[in-house]
């Protein structure tokens, strides 16, 4: 496994939100997690990029345990945090300039038509949409090099035809890169059409309810509009969750 997750739990105020989270993560997988609004899907993500301390529980990329900061793994919050004094090129090569890579601006150019953004290298983020600036944003977080993206409701923000128009290119985006990928969302339809598997979370404190494994599913829009049963089931679990 890429990466293993085993008996997370972590409190607030002595209030327990995560309560002994296990999961597992192949190598090259997408995963999403699904739950009611604030049952700690964001914590989860928080604590594995080494923002948050975990009160129990073990990390694991590789078979080799992770604590604290790491650079296995790549976080793109639910804002594009684009600093708006910065050209579009200079924002997504901050971590290369960080590190002082020298080659961080030219390996970031042969990116910019793969993203969708070529020809916006010196516009800066208010001129560009809001599709957009999240793409600059996904190609920042790519361009990290790290083994495990952690993706934090990135396009929650976005009208509903922008929304699906960045789910399919990340799709897209996806079968060129392959890059394993945990994915936090409340969009029931976002988690069928992106993921691998979903791990559906209870309210807090959180644990797994529910796995649901759609790795041999071919997606298309056609097959999502389908899927009605399991998005009632999906609907069903969530709601009462958030009635308990």
């Amino acid at each position: 496994m890429k990466l293993c997750v085993e008996n997370l739990s972590i409190s607030f105020d002595k209030q327990l939100i995560l309560n002994h989270i296990d999961f597992q993560i192949r190598q090259g997988e997408f995963v999403a997690l699904l739950g009611p609004s604030g049952c700690g899907k964001s914590t989860i993500l928080n604590i594995l990029a080494g923002l948050l301390s975990k009160e129990t529980g073990i990390i694991k990329v590789d078979n080799q345990e992770i604590k604290g900061l790491s650079d296995h793994f790549a976080y793109m919050p639910q804002s594009d945090l684009l600093l708006p004094w910065k050209t579009i090129l200079d924002n997504v090569t901050l971590y290369g300039q960080i590190n002082h890579d020298s080659k961080a601006k030219e390996n970031a150019l042969k990116e910019f038509k793969t993203f969708g953004l070529d020809g916006y290298q010196n516009s800066y983020p208010d001129q560009l949409s809001g599709g957009m600036r999240q793409r600059a944003a996904f190609l920042r977080t790519a361009l990290c090099k790290a083994d495990i993206l952690l993706l934090d409701e990135p396009f929650g923000a976005l009208d509903v035809i922008t929304r699906n128009d960045m789910q399919d290119w990340l799709l897209d985006l996806r079968k060129q890169y392959n890059r394993t990928t945990l994915l936090v969302t409340h969009d029931i339809d976002e988690a069928l059409f992106l993921a691998d598997r979903i791990l559906i979370l209870s309210h807090r404190p959180a644990s797994i309810l529910k796995e649901i494994d759609l790795s041999n599913v071919s997606k298309s829009r056609d097959w999502l509009f389908e899927q009605g049963t399991l998005k009632k089931e999906i609907f069903e679990l969530l709601k009462g969750e958030n009635n308990a």
